[in-house]
């Protein structure tokens, strides 16, 4: 079993849409939808949720008032302001845990939060794993790695032959914990100014982790100079261009029938991405 993961340096590159063709055109792939903080890749595959439970991200500490000596060594510590009257505001708590240390008379617990929700769901597309953090949560990159070991456990039980993971946006810890065992990624781009430096920064994390690259250039007519750039930039690199993809506004059209390019006639766009597919396809193989 392969691990495929899909992730750009950017949010709004054509990563989730991409990401929704491969698994159509897969059809064998377990999917696990890692973007956690802004999870869509639901909105083109529509999952019926089999399983589901709750995500516990971290502690907020709650003060017993039996036990409380009202010393007030707890609000003169707190940083963020999160104690008034001796009572915890749960917003304002950000789990620290220094008054749980410091409070003489140990009338200080943290207890632990639900910050979001995981499912395991059927698809047209096979089984999709996901998840969904609360508002205002953190920990992202805890939920993002219980996501792909839920659906590790699901390609395992079905004899899938990959897993392929929408990725979140960017480089930072969500995105580490998205690639982290992954044995190829992805990386979308767009041929912008930000989409080039973005690309650079994601990249060099996957070099730090020694993950093979592969770059797919979406909307790449939009600007055919800097799409130039970012060949150049991938030939320096020793990177594959897999995909070159052009704009087609029926993209959008696709999105708001819930179908992937591959599901609704997108012209170039469509064979574009089955013709990236066949390159993909024998790397998860091996």
């Amino acid at each position: 079993m392969k691990q495929l993961t899909v992730i750009s340096g950017k949010g709004g590159t054509g990563k989730t849409s991409i990401t929704a063709a491969l698994s159509i055109l897969s059809g064998k792939a377990v999917i696990a939808d890692c973007d956690v903080d802004a999870a869509d890749l639901h909105l083109l595959l529509e999952p019926e949720v089999r399983d589901s439970g709750d995500f516990s991200g971290g502690k907020i500490a709650r003060i017993d008032q039996s036990k409380c000596s009202r010393c007030g060594l707890c609000v003169r510590v707190c940083r963020f302001d999160a104690i008034e009257d001796f009572t915890v505001d749960s917003v304002s708590c950000e789990g620290c845990g220094f008054c749980f240390h410091v409070c003489p008379e140990g009338a200080i617990v943290m207890e632990s939060t639900i910050s979001g929700r995981w499912h395991v769901s059927g698809t047209r597309a096979g089984t999709m794993a996901h998840a969904r953090l609360g508002i205002a949560e953190e920990n992202s990159g805890k939920l993002v790695t219980l996501v792909r070991r839920k659906a590790v456990n699901c390609a395992e039980d079905e004899g899938a032959v990959s897993v392929i993971t929408d990725g979140p946006p960017g480089i930072g810890c969500p995105v580490i914990a998205s690639i982290t065992g992954a044995d190829l990624l992805l990386a979308v781009t767009e041929p912008t100014v930000s989409g080039i430096h973005d690309l650079e920064r994601v990249v060099g994390v996957a070099g730090h982790f020694h993950i093979p690259v592969l770059v797919c250039i979406n909307k790449c007519d939009i600007n055919p100079y800097n799409a130039g750039l970012i060949e150049q930039f991938c030939d320096e690199r020793g990177l594959a261009v897999v995909g070159k993809i052009p704009y087609d506004p029926e993209v959008t059209r696709a999105m708001i029938e819930r179908k992937s390019v591959v599901e609704h006639d997108c012209g170039a766009v469509t064979a574009e991405v089955r013709l990236m597919w066949d390159k993909i396809r024998p790397m998860l193989q091996e």
